[in-house]
């Protein structure tokens, strides 16, 4: 969730008991609907000072960035926490990618060769559908696509993941905040249980989470940056967390932001990103974050026992 994980009270006779998660195979083409994993058993918690792991893009460093393989992938490394980021297209369909243009993670300029420079938004969604998200990360993946955030969605429920969603670049999409809560509305992200436990937006426009916070004063959301620690009582007016990069961050930064409670009565919580390797994960743990945003979930997850 998005706060520090408690942990439980160990007993005399009995140690911690092994975390367990859905897995999956990545996959290398996505599916309209990815099989239902089986609901996990209620895990054990980890130590206090463990913070949660998050996969970037999903398990971005294994398979497509912001692919359904990517989430397959994460589900099956024992992530419980995925990242993606959100766009709209031309006809308004908010498609899940993360630069505002489709030349790094597609062969939009080999099917549209005249339409540089291949912004999201001057194509239809169904210009983007035919593309190949894939194959330049790896033939295996060759055929995956963009998918919608509507697809994006089922897929994270069916792997009894959490979400962190960015709202990607909103100045170049008016009104993108109240289409994104609706899509989540429609698509059951906005009941009690995952407003309490299994979604986060964010965004590096202050504008975009007051909007969001507005609009849904339920869904908790969190500012990606690190703001002045003299403005954190005004950012916790709207915002239940800072996500600041990792090499911004001290240990009384991250005190500070804990002692001022968010709209939803919590401490102001802190994900770090991107976090990639064993020794700078123990030292983002050090300083007391309760959430690390990684390419390489597997990787983190070993080096914090109990994250």
């Amino acid at each position: 969730m998005y706060v520090r994980v408690v942990a439980a009270a160990a007993t005399a006779l009995l140690g911690a008991a092994t975390l367990l998660l859905p897995s999956s195979d990545a996959r290398a083409r996505d599916v309209d609907d990815p099989p239902r994993m089986p609901a996990p058993s209620a895990p054990s918690a980890p130590p206090v000072s463990a913070p949660q792991v998050l996969a970037h893009r999903g398990a971005s460093a294994y398979a497509p960035e912001n692919t359904l393989a990517a989430v397959s992938r994460a589900a099956g490394l024992g992530s419980t926490w995925v990242e993606n980021d959100v766009q709209r297209t031309k006809d308004g369909e908010l498609v899940v990618i993360h630069d505002d243009t489709l030349a790094r993670t597609t062969d939009a300029a080999r099917v549209f060769p005249d339409r540089a420079p291949w912004k999201v938004r001057d194509f239809t969604a169904a210009e983007i559908a035919r593309l190949d998200a894939g194959s330049w990360f790896g033939a295996a993946f060759t055929g995956t696509r963009v998918p919608t955030l509507a697809r994006y969605l089922r897929a994270v429920e069916r792997h009894h993941q959490n979400l962190l969603l960015e709202i990607k670049s909103p100045e170049l999409y008016p009104g993108v905040e109240r289409q994104i809560v609706k899509s989540l509305g429609d698509q059951g992200w906005l009941d009690a249980r995952h407003l309490e436990h299994r979604l986060v937006v964010q965004s590096f426009s202050v504008d975009s989470l007051r909007t969001v916070h507005e609009l849904e004063p339920g869904l908790r959301t969190a500012y990606l940056g690190r703001p002045a620690t003299a403005n954190l009582p005004a950012f916790a007016s709207f915002t239940d967390g800072v996500n600041p990069s990792f090499g911004s961050l001290s240990t009384g930064y991250v005190n500070a932001a804990h002692g001022f409670t968010g709209p939803h009565g919590r401490p102001l919580a802190v994900f770090t990103w991107t976090v990639n390797d064993a020794d700078t994960a123990r030292k983002a743990a050090g300083l007391g974050v309760d959430g690390i945003i990684t390419n390489k979930p597997d990787v983190i997850r070993a080096a914090l026992p109990g994250s």
